[in-house]
């Protein structure tokens, strides 16, 4: 099926109803920024910025269902310690989630911390059991699953070898759900996948399917080899597996082999992005859609969110914007009018990440625009460049100006790492792209003073801040034409 068929059927996620049983775990990022490194030992010193956290884990599963438009409910089990605490109010706070969390005490909650400075994370500290359930826990857990079975339409065991999922829980929910006609996809972990006979699905990746099944998992031939012994020896259906930055490969017991191209050249964070594919392939299944097209589905939504940072989620507006454009490598599918562009960066605050803008005319791209967008893109999480249009430039430059068209500029720039947005405006200024998207960060470069920067009083007046990026010396658009003309 052709990605742009597929965007067709995007629309009816909304009818998805999925249980997600698994292990939770709350996400924490702390972000900041390394200028010099430690007297007592050799790390740097992160100066910590912010710092925000996010359901991980099964309750990332539930966010990417929620953020295609599906209905989930939540089973899974925390501690009576702080950071349950967290993790049961954030579960109650989402829109579409019915909470299940049972708590049982004495349990240490999973947190994973995250140190971040310049989009490179710089350590991960863990907090965590991966003990088993009670007894008691676990009948509990069991006879809440047998209760939700009957009103979803996928069941995810989304396994994070956190000790929620053990092999007599497994074993229980996938032949409860099994006979009563429900689909169970499984996000796997560890070597034995026994506890998932009779799935439908699994979602493993090159590793996991090589350790599971004791073979090497090189090429296309190799995974498709390991995955039907696994199949047969497990009596699982099919495996859809994940292969980085070479796609996925979907295969199943019998004849069903297909191979399928990464929808991304460009990785920015593979952090959650196997929670992406298990909810996507979820929530198409449950929409009716045949197992070939929720796998493209799927691997389209993998190729969107490896492009974001941290444990992000893929929108139905990412995902329909990816499937229209046919390929996510390409420029057009950062140039968005403003409209779109206002809805992209809601979704991005969704995020919690951080917002900052520059603008101009970007005739001719030399060092000095590299720099600036560079140090732009290092004050914050997602960029947007604001691009002055031929009849912009030509009020502000003469008539000879652009050298180049604005379609040329904003491709040039889209195709850039730093830059995640190109908006086009036509307008003297960017004003009115600044006071629609309220920018976090406000950068020029530093040949302009903080006031005389358009936009600057506007955005710190909520709290936003205005930066003054650095020159790089000899550089300039005007300086390279007369130097052509010469």
């Amino acid at each position: 099926m052709k990605l742009s068929t597929l965007a067709t059927h995007v629309e009816n996620l909304a009818r998805a109803r999925v249980l997600c049983v698994g292990d939770i775990m709350l996400d924490r990022f702390v972000y900041g920024h390394v200028e010099r490194t430690s007297p007592e030992a050799p790390v740097p010193v992160l100066r910590i910025d912010r710092d925000h956290t996010m359901l991980g884990g099964a309750g990332n599963v539930v966010r990417n269902l929620v953020s295609l438009g599906a209905q989930a409910v939540l089973l899974s089990v925390v501690g009576d310690d702080a950071v349950g605490h967290t993790l049961t109010n954030m579960v109650g706070d989402e829109e579409r989630v019915d909470p299940c969390l049972l708590v049982q005490p004495g349990r240490t909650s999973t947190q994973k911390t995250r140190f971040v400075a310049s989009s490179q994370q710089l350590l991960r500290a863990d907090s965590e059991t991966t003990d088993d359930l009670s007894a008691q826990t676990i009948e509990s857990l069991l006879r809440m699953a047998d209760e939700l079975i009957g009103d979803t339409d996928v069941i995810v065991l989304s396994d994070y070898a956190k000790g929620v999922l053990g092999e007599a829980v497994c074993r229980h929910i996938i032949e409860r759900s099994r006979a009563a006609g429900k689909i169970v996809v499984v996000d796997p972990k560890g070597r034995d996948f026994e506890r998932y006979r009779g799935a439908n699905v699994i979602t493993p990746n090159r590793g996991e399917l090589g350790a599971a099944a004791a073979q090497h998992v090189e090429t296309s031939a190799d995974i498709t080899a390991a995955a039907r012994d696994l199949l047969a020896q497990c009596g699982i259906e099919n495996a859809l597996v994940t292969r980085s930055h070479e796609g996925m490969s979907l295969v199943g017991q019998t004849d069903t082999s297909v191979h399928l191209p990464a929808q991304a050249r460009e990785v920015f964070d593979v952090s959650g992005a196997g929670d992406t594919v298990v909810a996507t392939l979820a929530a198409a299944l449950a929409a009716g859609m045949d197992l070939e097209s929720a796998a493209a589905l799927s691997n389209t939504a993998a190729g969107v969110v490896v492009g974001k940072a941290g444990t992000a989620v893929v929108h139905t507006s990412d995902l329909l914007h990816a499937l229209r454009a046919g390929d996510l490598s390409t420029a057009e599918a950062k140039v968005l009018p403003l409209g779109d562009a206002l809805e992209t960066v809601k979704h991005w605050r969704h995020d919690n990440l951080s917002i900052g803008f520059t603008n101009g005319c970007f005739d001719l791209l030399h060092p000095g625009h590299i720099s600036l967008l560079r140090q732009s893109r290092a004050r914050c999480d997602r960029l947007v460049v604001g691009l002055n249009s031929d009849n912009s430039i030509r009020r502000l430059k003469g008539e000879d100006r652009p050298v180049q068209g604005e379609d040329a500029r904003a491709q040039v720039l889209a195709s850039l790492e730093t830059v995640d947005l190109v908006v086009i405006f036509d307008e003297d200024t960017p004003i009115n792209l600044i006071e629609t998207l309220r920018p976090d960060c406000l950068i020029k470069g530093a040949d302009y003073a903080v006031e005389e920067v358009i936009g600057g009083d506007f955005v710190t007046a909520y709290g936003g801040k205005v930066v003054l990026a650095e020159l790089e010396p000899g550089f300039s658009t005007t300086g390279t034409i007369k130097r052509l003309r010469a």
